[in-house]
């Protein structure tokens, strides 16, 4: 026969216990290159730090991006021999430069062709397309990225699609987005 007078304490085991499973599930757990970049920090990863991880054997280039103050996740990138901050942007179908990053990065606006119709967040501008030769962000670098330079009405550059599309992987995971390649 079975004894119920311990049965609220056994279902009060069993929900935690499914509990605890659910919210630790090997999942969501941290790859090992994470979890000792979290230990080696007390729990804080910088920004834009490079990252070696781990996935089923093959071992990958990762950067961790943090969510700054005003909610959104930037990158300082490197493209050539200059550097550019960009706003994630999963939004944005291309990479998109301002005019003056377009500039500094040896782009020359002036001399574009503006031809296209832009969307934005902002409404409709011009945009002039271009090939950059790679962004490098940590240790994740994409080689030949389509992007467009706009009008000078865009006040940031948006890291977009043409990138992001190319990553074996972009997680987005409490203050961080953790990109992959």
């Amino acid at each position: 026969m079975i004894d119920l007078r311990n049965a609220p304490l056994i279902l009060v085991s069993a929900l935690a216990g499914a509990f605890l499973m659910a919210m630790f599930s090997p999942a969501e757990l941290p790859e090992p290159a994470e979890q000792a970049t979290a230990v080696e920090r007390d729990g804080d990863v910088a920004a834009d730090e490079p990252v070696a991880s781990i996935n089923a054997g093959v071992i990958t280039n990762a950067a961790v991006l943090r969510r700054e103050a005003d909610g959104h996740y930037w990158a300082l990138a490197t493209i050539g021999r200059s550097h550019a901050k960009f706003m994630i942007d999963t939004g944005a179908s291309t990479v998109a430069l301002t005019y003056e990053d377009a500039r500094r990065l040896g782009l020359d606006p002036d001399n574009l062709d503006f031809r296209w119709n832009i969307a934005t967040a902002g409404g409709q501008t011009k945009g002039a397309s271009v090939l950059l030769p790679s962004i490098r962000i940590g240790n994740v670098e994409v080689e030949n990225v389509e992007a467009m330079v706009l009008g000078p009405e865009l006040e940031q550059s948006l890291l977009g699609m043409t990138f992001l599309s190319e990553l074996y992987s972009y997680e987005f995971r409490q203050n961080s987005l953790i990109i992959r390649q």
